[in-house]
């Protein structure tokens, strides 16, 4: 939503001004100048780009219109559901965890925070951290060199979306310039016309560099920004996961675990400890089994 009210502000702003100074906003509506900037960028975006990177953006995109749903409610969830897993798991010995950790979908402990069990990522990535450990695969203190891995090539995921509309933003002015051009050619067929039709022929030509540098500096670039920040906040959400777990196999009490995974969040989103002993006494008794 605040990427919707933001470009209303440089819309309203650009096209107020423009018309206060007197001009008319028939004037801006051209549709060739358009289709030639927006239609280049679009293929240029397409040759530069893999199918999942494609893909990767449209999810993006509309994941930053809704906004990040890592919020302290969400990290309220996550810490309930840590606790519960490792309570369970140090009362009854890792073993316990099997069933819940194999079939998240059924977890009895899984299926009380739905928003979590929806983000099928983070499930993946607390259970595929608990899962070799239960199974003896690896040690306790070689846990976080592998979820450090996992979650470096989450990072480099998240940014070749971003890259790719930075550069097709960084393009945008160019395919102005190219609609510009184009416009001039036009403008010289008809350099014999009467003076009124030459004027119209430029004035489009001029209002293909408006939308290439507006598209780009007022739409592209910040919707990109923004969309690396969505990148981060998953990304934030996921360390805390992967601390709490590491912690936690490394013989960390439960609450000692989600405390060390509390601390490195942003003050934001961080509870403070007497909210987080608060949420966590909320649960009513022993996981269940």
């Amino acid at each position: 939503m605040i990427i919707i009210i933001g470009a209303i502000i440089v819309t309203v702003s650009i096209i107020g001004g423009f018309m206060m100074a007197g001009g008319h906003l028939g004037s801006l509506i051209q549709v060739a100048e358009f289709v030639v900037i927006v239609g280049a960028a679009t293929g240029a975006l397409v040759i530069m780009s893999p199918k999942k990177v494609i893909i990767d953006l449209f999810k993006y995109t509309l994941a930053a219109l809704k906004g990040s749903p890592y919020n302290k409610a969400a990290y309220e969830d996550l810490f309930k559901a840590l606790y519960e897993l490792f309570m369970l798991g140090r009362r009854n010995g890792m073993i316990a965890l099997e069933d819940h950790v194999m079939n998240p979908q059924t977890s009895s402990i899984f299926t009380k925070y739905p928003n979590f069990l929806k983000d099928h990522h983070a499930v993946e990535l607390l259970c595929g951290g608990l899962r070799p450990i239960i199974d003896g695969k690896v040690k306790p203190d070689q846990l976080k060199l592998l979820l450090d891995t996992e979650l470096d090539s989450m990072e480099e995921e998240h940014h070749k979306p971003v890259d790719v509309l930075t550069k097709a933003a960084d393009a945008m002015p160019g395919f102005g310039i190219v609609a510009a051009v184009l416009g001039i050619v036009v403008t010289m067929g008809s350099i014999a016309g009467p003076i009124e039709e030459i004027g119209h022929h430029v004035a489009a030509a001029l209002v293909g560099t408006f939308l290439g540098i507006l598209i780009s500096y007022g739409y592209l670039n910040p919707l990109a920004v923004n969309i690396g920040f969505l990148g981060l906040s998953e990304l934030a959400y996921f360390r805390c996961i992967a601390t709490a777990v590491v912690g936690f196999a490394n013989g960390m009490a439960p609450i000692m675990a989600i405390e060390v995974a509390r601390r490195g969040l942003s003050s934001e989103l961080k509870p403070t400890a007497d909210e987080l002993e608060t949420v966590l006494k909320s649960l009513n008794s022993p996981a269940p089994s």
